[in-house]
């Protein structure tokens, strides 16, 4: 779904720790490197949604948001 501007971001859902967020962050860049920006945007954002974890953060090394479900608001 995108926003009537063609705007969106792209979200992978992880229920576990480290590692299954390592997984979402590399299928978020993949995906996000095989959009063909001369037909739609570039996503907005990417982020992976945790189960688990008490902050939303940022990776340096590639900008995808980490965000644990309680963070979100209702």
């Amino acid at each position: 779904m995108s926003l009537r501007n063609g705007t969106y971001g792209l979200v992978e859902i992880k229920l576990g720790g480290d590692t299954l967020i390592e997984e979402g962050a590399a299928t978020l860049n993949g995906l996000a490197r095989i959009v063909d920006t001369t037909k739609m945007k570039a996503p907005s954002f990417k982020m992976v949604l945790t189960a688990v974890g008490e902050v939303v953060y940022r990776r340096q090394d590639d900008g995808v948001i980490v965000c644990p479900i309680g963070c979100l608001s209702p």
